[in-house]
């Protein structure tokens, strides 16, 4: 097999995994080039992490190939591949010292420099100071830290890891964000992260797949997802999204026009997934800009209005209105806090206006994009992040 130390490309070749009444992942196809740090991100019941088991051999596919480099690994037992993995739990052996618990699988192999290497893992994740103390002496962090040292000193051709930081708190997940990309930059294995937290993804990886129901619904770069979402599901799942249907009025040039409730709203061509017909658009809510009275018209400018708000959420470094706009539904709209408390109260009239550049047209029939509903978990997934990324900014 090739060298861990360059890493290896991973390639799942419609990858099907398929249990008594339920199909967990259906024709997949994903490449990870070697030395990225990878993201599988979507929520739970979605497939990530039977596709994590897979690679490490923990299931077996039912159809389809997994290739680590260019060996086909599909029936090679999990202790013959050269992956490792970390998990939320630490898994790490409460009975034996830090320099114990890392250099345990090197002197289960007979390396002879087990020890010397040890030492070297901690270094990296500056744990050294620490190689004679027990897990139970060490902080939350520091064990994740632990774990990870484990890991990487077998020098596996990849990496995988479980929802590694969901049991840290705020500022350790942070830290060890930055932390765990640091360290993949240095020794230079492929990683692939299997996650449900957005922010988690975004701030870390290099590319990010992001699944629904045991497919890849969009895989791209984090800002590319973020900003441009092809689907109902990912502009919604990856944040959140404002989106409502209309009839395509004009298509001409590098704009298409759609009429939104009598309103003409554009979108640049590029940046829509549909040209004709009945098409469904959308904009972030942090895009939306809030008026009190209505705005001229402006080139370049959507407009929407008038709507009423009914909700005001204050939190600290921004607010969120719930606006109720007649023939379109409710719209969420986050304004940062640039003055002291919200700029409006409840039942104000309003007007929304974007950038037409802000706006994306997604691929899903309206009737259904209008349709989609998070489920709980991932609700309640974006309401936390939002709240700690905004609780992130009040300390900075």
């Amino acid at each position: 097999m090739e060298s861990a130390s360059s890493g290896a490309d991973l390639q799942l070749d419609d990858v099907s995994k398929r249990f008594p009444g339920f199909t967990a992942i259906e024709e997949l196809n994903l490449t990870v080039p070697a030395g990225s740090f990878f993201a599988l991100l979507g929520p739970s019941g979605c497939g990530k992490t039977t596709t994590l088991r897979i690679v490490a051999g923990l299931e077996t596919p039912t159809t389809g190939r997994v290739l680590i480099g260019k060996d086909d690994v599909t029936r090679t037992p999990s202790y013959r591949r050269p992956v490792n993995t970390v998990f939320q739990s630490y898994a790490l052996f409460p009975h034996m010292t830090v320099l114990e618990n890392v250099a345990f699988g090197l002197k289960r192999r007979g390396t002879k420099n087990a020890i010397a290497r040890a030492h070297e893992a901690l270094q990296m994740v500056e744990l050294d100071h620490v190689a004679q103390r027990r897990p139970a002496q060490l902080s939350g962090g520091q064990q994740q830290r632990v774990a990870l040292a484990r890991a990487v000193v077998n020098r596996p051709a990849l990496l995988l890891l479980d929802e590694p930081l969901g049991a840290l708190d705020l500022k350790l997940r942070r830290q060890m964000q930055v932390e765990l990309k640091d360290i993949q930059t240095d020794v230079g294995i492929t990683f692939l992260h299997v996650t449900h937290d957005q922010e988690e993804a975004m701030t870390m990886a290099d590319t990010i797949a992001v699944m629904n129901k045991g497919r890849i619904e969009q895989m791209g770069a984090p800002a590319e997802l973020y900003e441009l979402p092809r689907t109902a599901f990912v502009a919604n799942f990856l944040g959140q999204s404002n989106l409502f249907a209309g009839p395509v009025l004009s298509a001409k040039g590098d704009t298409i026009v759609v009429d939104v409730a009598g309103r003409k709203i554009a979108v640049p061509r590029e940046r829509a997934q549909r040209h004709a017909g009945d098409v469904t658009i959308g904009v972030r809510p942090e895009k939306l800009v809030l008026h009190t009275t209505e705005p001229a018209p402006a080139a370049g400018v959507n407009l929407l209005g008038p709507g009423r708000v009914h909700d005001v959420s204050f939190s600290g470094v921004s607010t969120q209105y719930l606006i109720a706009v007649p023939g379109v539904g409710t719209l969420t709209l986050f304004a940062q806090n640039l003055v002291s408390g919200p700029v409006v109260s409840d039942g104000a009239e309003v007007w929304l206006t974007w950038s037409v550049d802000h706006g994306f047209g997604v691929a899903d029939e309206p009737a259904e994009a209008l349709r989609f509903d998070p489920d709980d978990d991932t609700q309640a997934i974006a309401i936390a992040q939002r709240r700690r990324i905004e609780a992130e900014l009040e300390e900075a």
